[in-house]
């Protein structure tokens, strides 16, 4: 798309996100937390001063968020853009239909530099309003949604170092739990501003930052080889969208435009963050940025008491767009990639050709803590790392969780870079030194600044082609895996060859499977594949570089390797019908093939891809650009192992947010309330998985239901934190596979509807109390499932340090075992009743708490069943202390009928409970599950099950074998975008430096460049780039 792009061309843009959105469910985007205490006020507004001088400053900066919804204020967001006449129109007529005759309603005016130009929404003070106005409004054919407006409040103090870390124990203690009935939490935050994350690495980790002057992170990239090319940022467009910036501020030089997009009349900053963000990216001396002659239009949509607006945000987004925008560094993020208009946004600005760039997160080490909209396909999704190039702890790590459970995630970050120790613009002048993922973000912002102004073709430039260029010249981080590092390190130098002869094409991300390569392909490495096993999923990214919309040819190609076995394996494709915008996905199903059942090496193929867009400069209607990519694919297969050392994970009844309230397992964490992190072995559950892989188990996923695998297959069924229902269909299948064989173990979690409703919070976008629509697990749900056996949990929910088999444990936030057979074996300990420490903050020690249960079924040749009361002990999210020891020891159980002494003659077992004791859990009256379920359905009185859907079926490529040799190292073999960086030479360096103002009293006229100032016939390459 053309950058002249009409009001037309952005209708038409916004009506595909609409209907490309049209399966998700949202909510209000928000730029800010709403933690526990709904709408407190800050406690600290007034952050310390920027120190002055060149020296660097270190500072830990801590944060608070609050939220409350703007009484009285709706956002209404219309399908496309129109004039403000138009948009009142539309506003009259459909509250003019509504039966409230006395509606009292204004359209509140927008007083901003977008106010002129069409837009997207409209911000509407209505009083008094109904739910039946609201939706009156939303009926209009022109109006897609109605949402309260919200203010957000962020809250910083400066400190001089960095506080020690809390213990994870550290709120064992009684806790008031009044402050769970609160605003929504957890929702889209500022990793800018991430407490504990923001902050001063406190000391130099890297030997060359110990010289008398330190240098840049902007040198340390060698993007003074660029400056010194004549490359400095010139013409490019580059948009921080933060907290403004000082009109004299000595270390810029084209600020372009300053606008101001809040309630204060001032456009400077009074906090100093986006001023630091501005100077990774442009600064033009002490601390300098990468393109310090770039056109930098500085965003401000936060005050200085730190508050903004939703409409403030989404205004300055569609300003943006007009103002053709080629570079937007956002650092925002949470995890709600179900938040409609914010992801409409996105979109919607990458498809008008911004190259967005964005931090992946600070929710690290854990697994599965991308953010949004950072794990976009169309964003530069940003992680990072120390100066040692070791990945920062506090850098999140994927896979992304939008596809499951029935997909595989997608590899994210994009890349890594400097994000611990950077210098940066401090807010009236000098420099001060932060870490975080928000540093990372900007410093890969002023990177893709400076690289295009070095393309002399502005058109190639695009979110697309950017994106193919860092990432196929990335730097690849030795003995860390794709999740954490994406493609690598950043390599300016490499980037700028392969950007300035670059050809518009189609890539992959990853561009090759290799299932044999460890540690970067982890988890697809850490085991091998067989006959009959789940097939192994590959979410591969079409990157379209050739346009904002594409197709794929025809259908992808499978060429097996003959000479490699590549007979010996299956592969089926599915693929996005549409590239839209700039990207799409190609999932890639591999099997052993049943020839292959008792056979043991490598077998290697490829798959072919073609895609096609419209040519934008063709004057022929109708033609295309087209470009092929090949997927090379090598993987291991080892004989089918037996049935005892398969274990199958249960993903299909994994539930988390978003998009619906699933609270955490353990009600201890409430700064993270929300079960976000996937619950698959591959996030949240990662240790766990490789502790298994450690004593030589097999795990698979199974991401479809019960009724859809082969119980023969395998020894023991892993049910761990389930919050789903289950289809009749599945609980009598279940009830024949263990007669038949097969093993379970079930981790279970809290389930009482007492505690449920006292941790509600208030919905500000519908009104409404939130309710969890599950405890911790479904235990009414499981109770089903094993009620043939005599067994049920209970709705008690305790917790308590113990010693169990010598095994020192903690129970977080567990239920007990209310029935068991009496012929089997059940622990019970001594615990604290959490419940009602929850209810009544009182503190009771319960005696004799069953939570383990071990069980032969009586069945010829049956299986057998363990039961757990809490997962806590397994799950990477707050585990304290780990019982992978005991899973082992019930795996032994299950899988070989080998009963541990230690349980069986433990002095803690007791007799089985009858369950006469206490009713068993009932499910929550007027629960919300059936909104979010697979299983459930609205129905007229209680939810029904849906009708059983059936099982996937994948389509068999049709092999196209070639008689070819395939190449042993598939990363050194592969030419990421046709590119060979051996043929591309740097031209004929000339000395350049860039302009800068006249020197403050005392400050080095010296740009850091190594060695000192050195003139013109001094200069010589890196002798990196000499290699």
């Amino acid at each position: 798309m053309a950058r002249t792009a009409t009001h037309l061309k952005m209708l038409l843009f916004s009506t595909w996100a609409s209907m490309l959105l049209v399966l998700l469910a949202g909510f209000l985007p928000l730029v800010g937390t709403e933690p526990e205490g709904g709408a407190k006020s800050s406690s600290n507004t007034e952050p310390l001063p920027s120190p002055s001088g060149s020296n660097c400053s270190q500072l830990t900066l801590k944060l608070e968020f609050s939220s409350k919804v703007v009484e009285h204020e709706y956002i209404v967001a219309f399908t496309g853009y129109f004039s403000a006449k138009a948009r009142s129109l539309y506003i009259s007529s459909a509250l003019r239909s509504t039966s409230d005759g006395d509606l009292e309603w204004h359209i509140v005016p927008r007083e901003n530099p977008a106010s002129d130009f069409p837009s997207d929404f409209e911000l509407v003070h209505i009083r008094q309003a109904s739910p039946s106005s609201l939706l009156t409004l939303e009926d209009h054919p022109y109006i897609k949604r109605v949402t309260p407006q919200r203010k957000v409040f962020r809250s910083l103090k400066y400190i001089p170092s960095p506080e020690p870390a809390t213990p994870c124990n550290s709120t064992r203690g009684t806790q008031k739990w009044q402050s769970w009935q609160s605003s929504r939490p957890f929702r889209r935050t500022s990793l800018s501003l991430g407490s504990g994350f923001w902050h001063a690495t406190g000391r130099h980790s890297s030997r060359r930052l110990l010289r008398a002057i330190p240098r840049h992170v902007a040198q340390i990239l060698q993007a003074d080889v660029l400056w010194q090319m004549g490359h400095t940022g010139s013409g490019v467009k580059v948009a921080v969208f933060d907290t403004g910036l000082s009109e004299k501020h000595p270390h810029f030089k084209n600020v372009k435009e300053r606008t101001n997009w809040t309630n204060e009349k001032t456009l400077d900053d009074g906090l100093g963050h986006g001023t630091f963000v501005a100077g990774v990216i442009a600064s033009m001396r002490e601390c300098q940025g990468f393109a310090p002659d770039s056109e930098l239009h500085i965003f401000r949509v936060f005050t200085n008491n730190q508050v903004s607006y939703t409409s403030w945000f989404l205004d300055a987004f569609n300003y943006a767009i007009l103002k053709k925008i080629d570079v937007l560094n956002l650092s925002i993020g949470g995890p709600d990639f179900m938040d409609h208009p914010f992801v409409d946004k996105v979109w919607e600005l990458t498809a008008n050709r911004v190259i967005m760039v964005s931090a992946i997160g600070n929710d690290g080490p854990l697994y599965g803590t991308l953010n949004n909209p950072a794990d976009q396909m169309d964003v530069i999704g940003v992680g990072g790392i120390d100066f040692e190039d070791n990945i920062a702890r506090f850098s999140s790590r994927g896979m992304t969780t939008w596809e499951l459970p029935g997909g595989y995630g997608r590899v994210k970050p994009d890349i890594v870079t400097y994000g611990s120790g950077v210098r940066g613009s401090g807010m009236k002048e000098g420099c001060r030194s932060l870490s975080g993922t928000s540093v990372a973000s900007p410093v890969v912002a002023g990177a893709v600044t400076l690289l295009a102004s070095t393309v002399l073709n502005r058109e190639l430039v695009n979110p697309a082609s950017m994106k193919q260029a860092l990432i196929a010249s990335a730097r690849r981080l030795p003995g860390v895996n794709m999740f954490e590092q994406g493609h690598g390190k950043l390599d300016l130098i490499r980037a700028y060859q392969i950007l300035n002869s670059y050809r518009p094409q189609a890539s992959l991300s990853p561009s090759y499977i290799d299932l044999t390569e460890c540690p970067y392909m982890w988890p697809y490495c850490s085991q091998p594949i067989y006959y009959g096993g789940m097939p192994t999923i590959v979410n591969v990214t079409i990157l379209n570089g050739m346009g904002v919309t594409g197709r794929i040819v025809d259908k992808p190609i499978w060429q097996p390797y003959l000479p490699q076995n590549g007979d010996h394996i299956d592969v089926a494709v599915s693929y996005s019908p549409v590239l839209w915008p700039w990207a799409g996905y190609l999932a890639v199903s591999i099997s052993v093939a049943k020839k292959a059942a008792s056979w043991e090496g490598i077998a290697q193929g490829h798959v072919m891809v073609t895609v096609a867009s419209p040519a934008e400069n063709d004057s022929e209607v109708g033609g295309e650009l087209t470009s092929t990519v090949k997927l090379p694919i090598k993987v291991k297969i080892v004989p089918t192992p037996p049935r005892s050392k398969r274990v199958l994970w249960d993903q299909y009844h994994n539930l988390r947010y978003p998009p619906g309230y699933f609270p955490r397992d353990n009600l201890r964490m409430k700064n993270d309330p929300l079960d976000w992190n996937g619950d698959h072995i591959h996030t949240n559950f990662r240790d766990m998985y490789q502790h298994l892989r450690s004593m030589g188990y097999f795990v698979e996923v199974l991401g479809a239901p019960i009724t859809c695998f082969d119980a023969s297959q395998y020894g023991t069924l892993l049910m761990v934190d389930s919050e789903e229902e289950y289809f009749p269909e599945e609980i009598t299948k279940l009830r024949r596979d263990i007669d038949n064989g097969l093993s379970l173990i079930v981790f279970s979690d809290w389930y009482n509807t007492s505690v449920m409703r006292k941790v509600k919070f208030y919905d500000e976008n519908t009104r409404q109390w939130w309710m969890p629509d599950t405890g911790g697990a479904n235990v009414p749900a499981l109770n089903d499932l094993i009620s043939v056996w005599g067994m049920a949990f209970s709705d008690g929910l305790y917790e308590g340090d113990f010693t169990l088999a010598d095994h020192d444990m903690y129970y977080a936030s567990g239920c007990s075992i209310a029935r068991f057979p009496e012929d089997g074996i059940v622990i019970a300990k001594n615990l604290k009743d959490q419940g009602l420490e929850v209810l009544k903050q009182e503190t009771t020690v319960v005696e004799g708490v069953p939570i383990l249960g071990l069980y032969q079924t009586p069945s010829d040749g049956g299986g057998r069943i363990a039961l757990y009361g809490d997962s806590n002990c397994i799950d990477d999210s707050h585990r304290q202390k780990d019982c992978f020891w005991l899973l082992d020891a019930l795996l032994q159980y299950t899988s070989y009928s080998m009963t541990p002494p230690s349980l069986s003659h433990s002095h803690s077992r007791v007799a089985p409970p009858t369950g006469a004791e206490r009713p068993l859990p009932q499910r929550l009256e007027g629960n919300h599950l059936y909104r979010y379920s697979k299983v459930l359905e609205a129905h007229l009185g209680d939810p029904k099950p849906r009708p059983l859907p059936a099982c996937p079926h994948l389509s068999w490529a049709k092999p196209q074998p070639v008689n070819e040799t395939a190449p042993s190292n598939l990363w050194k073999h592969q030419k990421l975008l046709s590119v060979d960086l051996d043929k591309v030479a740097l031209p004929n360096v000339r000395a350049y430096r860039p302009q800068v103002r006249p020197l403050s009293p005392g400050e080095s006229g010296a740009w850091d460049i190594p060695g000192g100032n050195r003139g013109p016939d001094a200069f010589t390459l890196p002798f990196s780039l000499l290699l």
